[in-house]
């Protein structure tokens, strides 16, 4: 499986069109159909794998996904931060693969922040 095809899966898993894919992460409309007869750079790769909570290697097809199955404990993850803006939500969760909204942020920091345990 080629880069292009392996991008091409991850936004068809996610419902997002290459098209929107490219706009939303500041690249040119059409920028990853390119990558069909070329080279990406390094720097989009990274975007494009930071967007989908995947690795570079895993889009240039030098790994496997692993998928991580241990549970997450939000208390961790809100616990040691004062300020919602510390915590990275993007790096631990998402929603049907998607990013959350900053309004689910907020939520979720407001539900477990300083919750008194039981």
């Amino acid at each position: 499986m080629t880069t292009f095809e392996r991008i091409k899966s991850l936004a068809d898993k996610q419902k997002i069109s290459l098209k929107e894919l490219a706009i939303k992460l500041g690249f040119s409309e059409n920028n990853i159909y390119r990558w069909k007869t070329s080279k990406p750079k390094g720097e989009d790769l990274a975007k494009i794998a930071d967007y989908f909570h995947v690795s570079v290697d895993y889009l240039l097809g030098r790994e496997d996904m692993e998928k991580i199955k241990e549970p997450v404990d939000l208390k961790d993850i809100v616990s040691d931060h004062v300020n919602f803006e510390d915590v990275n939500w993007d790096e631990w969760l998402s929603f049907g693969g998607k990013p959350l909204t900053e309004k689910d942020k907020m939520l979720l920091f407001a539900t477990f922040y300083n919750r008194d345990e039981k």
